[in-house]
């Protein structure tokens, strides 16, 4: 342990320094560059183009003024005219980025090696009235070669760095470990310890909490043992309720099957039973549609997108209406214009079909229906057979019905307010449930 602790201090030390040595040769890098920009200005200053023509010799004569700086002399398009240091005239450097500004800009920098020169340069090029260029550029150390010069200092700052790190690691690893050592004994033969140094707190507080983290763990599995009996449970009991729900039509399938096949029957018997069989096969094929509409909910990963929900309620509002009208159940529209959820049109037409239909089939004769949508919920209300207490915590199960007379009714399974919390779950929504018994009820979805 004392090793780790001299080796992590040690590599730590040696880390910042090398970290320290790139930093202060970029700082130094930096600083350097821009003050050779600062002279490369100044030199400009001094240029005369009387005094310094645009060729070979002015622009060799000004690079004697500058103490030997490299002079270039181009055109206005970039085109080399002369070089104080290129041994032969080049076409042309109007690719080049400090001339690009400078044409465009009037000046501009670079810095980089020379292709001519084999050398790092600081370019500094200036545009005298879209006439011509005139380029100056000095040798500038790279970063690189400025870190290689430091090392040897680097190397003595490291040495004594890793012999004060050596000395301070032992003596701190002692200090620090023989108190560990004591707690760790105390820990072994008591429940409780208790430390008179603050560092160590947090150790001997863990300690203290060991058996109670193991408690808690125990209880965590015994949560998940509960959870997933209880999954098994419900497991159990969809295929139970698919069971029972199809055990019916498959029934009067097969009973009338068994008539007809035994003859004996006049046609209006047969017409009876021709009618039931479709029509119990029709059930059979809607509640298949609906436990697999219900299971593809979770696996539904196609995109959101945005759905004028003002629009498709006052549409399903229209195509329910004669239901609602053959019972004189009167309907009362509370709609905002233009209320745009983000999710799709079939998953909102499904939760919004589902809530009216339940308030027309479960309300009263003559009864209300009021719908309230705004951007932030819709409310669906009725005045029909209300919810008994007991069964409100049920509501949103699978192949619950209110009344159980009403099962079946219509082709409803009890999977549509199933269908409507799982989408709202899957969505981020909340849906809940007010009722009174034989006051009717009111379902909110709140986005």
């Amino acid at each position: 342990m004392k090793w780790r602790i001299w080796l992590l201090s040690l590599g730590l030390t040696l880390v910042c320094v090398l970290i320290s040595g790139i930093a202060s040769t970029q700082v130094y890098y930096k600083s350097s560059i821009d003050d050779s920009k600062k002279y490369l200005r100044v030199y400009m200053n001094g240029f005369d183009p009387d005094e310094y023509p645009l060729n070979g010799d002015g622009a060799s004569a000004f690079s004697k003024k500058l103490n030997g700086a490299r002079v270039t002399f181009m055109d206005a398009q970039g085109n080399v005219l002369a070089d104080s240091m290129a041994g032969e005239t080049q076409a042309g450097h109007s690719d080049r980025s400090e001339i690009k500004d400078a044409i465009f800009d009037g000046e501009g920098f670079a810095v980089r090696g020379s292709s001519t020169l084999g050398k790092n340069m600081v370019y500094y090029c200036k545009n005298f009235d879209g006439g011509y260029l005139v380029r100056i550029a000095v040798f500038a150390d790279s970063d690189w070669k400025i870190f290689v010069s430091t090392l040897p200092t680097l190397a003595v700052f490291a040495g004594i760095m890793i012999a004060l790190c050596a000395v301070t690691a032992f003596v701190a690893t002692h200090f620090i470990m023989d108190p560990v050592k004591k707690l760790a004994v105390r820990a072994v033969n008591d429940d409780s310890v208790t430390t008179g140094y603050p560092e160590l707190k947090p150790v001997a507080d863990l300690l203290n909490e060991r058996n109670r983290n193991i408690k808690k763990q125990m209880d965590k599995v015994n949560a998940e043992k509960e959870v997933v009996e209880n999954a098994r449970a419900s497991k159990d009991e969809f295929i139970s309720n698919i069971t029972h729900e199809m055990n019916t039509p498959l029934t009067s399938i097969h009973g009338y099957a068994e008539l007809l096949d035994a003859g004996g029957m006049n046609d209006e018997q047969k017409r009876l039973a021709y009618k039931t069989i479709l029509a119990q096969s029709e059930r059979l094929t809607n509640l298949i549609a609906c436990i697999i509409n219900y299971s593809e909910i979770d696996n539904d990963d196609l995109p959101p997108y945005e759905v004028d929900f003002s629009a498709l309620a006052k549409e399903t509002l229209r195509a329910l209406k004669p239901a609602a009208d053959k019972r004189n159940i009167t309907v009362t529209e509370n709609i905002e214009d233009n209320v745009i959820i983000l999710s799709r049109h079939e998953r909102l037409g499904e939760i919004f079909g589902n809530l009216v239909r339940n308030a027309i089939k479960y309300n009263k004769d003559g009864g209300n229906i009021t719908v309230t949508l705004c951007s932030r919920k819709l409310t669906v209300e009725d005045t029909g057979i209300g919810i008994a207490e007991e069964n409100m915590g049920k509501v949103f199960s699978r192949f619950f019905t209110v009344d159980k007379s009403h099962s079946g009714k219509n082709g409803g399974f009890g999977l549509g307010l199933a269908v409507a919390k799982k989408i709202c779950r899957k969505s981020g929504w909340d849906i809940s449930v007010e009722s009174v018994l034989d006051k009717g009820s009111k379902f909110t979805v709140t986005f």
